[in-house]
């Protein structure tokens, strides 16, 4: 069991629970080492100095000691922030807690740190908390996230001959798109639109870093989180305990959606 101390690096608090009658666990997303818990001895002392370094989404440049087994040691922090409107607003907290539980599972699925994926994360929430469309980078993440579960759809043209000039469907047999001369192959195919069929290709590929801005129709989000759910749940098969919250709160906006049209 190797112990690194005096360790800078930058994290992203995602969670802390009370640990006996003074103390907290803190889970850290970290730039290097990944998903670590940190024990933080006297959290719980009203004045304690690293108070506001522990709060959930607060982000920055911590100091510490990383276990590579076992429990970690936070020392002090520097430049830290906290992304203001997710740690207020419960369904931008809902869906960044989701991101942070999808990208840790992930990241345990391949037992190894993928450093691009603090960036990324750390991107995501940025977006979220400017204002960006919450559900729309999840679904972003979430395609780009699949080939650390072990799938990896074929998005780039059709499965079968390769081609890119015709409509598309998605094919879970095949693994990724068939062009409409293939259609046949799959009767089960998911008969999707060419709109949302659009967005999934681009969302595998775009780049966050150079995202401006992007609008997409509700009748496409819709069908976006429709696809996606049809994948995680036949070929991926993980739960992540924020997703519940998020399906939840989709069927509430339903319910008034349809109240105030009545």
């Amino acid at each position: 069991m190797a112990i690194q101390q005096g360790v800078e690096f930058d994290g992203i608090v995602v969670s802390r629970r009370d640990y006996k009658e003074r103390d907290m666990l803190v889970k850290i997303l970290t730039d290097k080492y990944g998903f670590k818990t940190f024990f933080i001895r006297g959290a719980r002392k009203r004045g304690f100095k690293l108070g506001a370094a522990i709060l959930p989404f607060t982000h920055g440049t911590y100091l510490g000691s990383i276990n590579d087994d076992g429990l970690c040691f936070l020392t002090t922090d520097r430049e830290i922030a906290q992304y203001r409107e997710i740690s207020q607003d419960i369904t931008l907290n809902a869906y960044a807690s989701y991101i942070l539980g999808l990208v840790e599972r992930a990241l345990n699925e391949q037992q190894l740190v993928v450093e691009g994926w603090f960036l990324k994360v750390q991107k995501a929430l940025e977006l979220i908390d400017e204002g960006f469309e919450p559900a729309i980078i999840t679904n972003i993440i979430e395609i780009q996230l699949l080939q650390y579960f072990g799938v990896k759809p074929h998005l780039e043209s059709c499965t079968v001959c390769q081609r890119t000039d015709l409509a598309f469907d998605y094919s879970e047999s095949y693994g990724g798109l068939l062009c409409q001369a293939h259609w046949h192959l799959d009767p089960n195919r998911l008969g999707l639109d060419q709109r949302t069929i659009y967005y999934l290709r681009l969302f595998s590929v775009l780049d966050l870093y150079k995202l401006n801005s992007i609008k997409v129709k509700e009748q496409t989000k819709m069908a976006l989180r429709q696809t996606i759910d049809e994948i995680y749940n036949s070929q991926v098969g993980i739960y992540v305990p924020a997703k519940k919250f998020l399906d939840q709160m989709s069927t509430w906006d339903q319910v008034l959606k349809k109240d105030d049209q009545s």
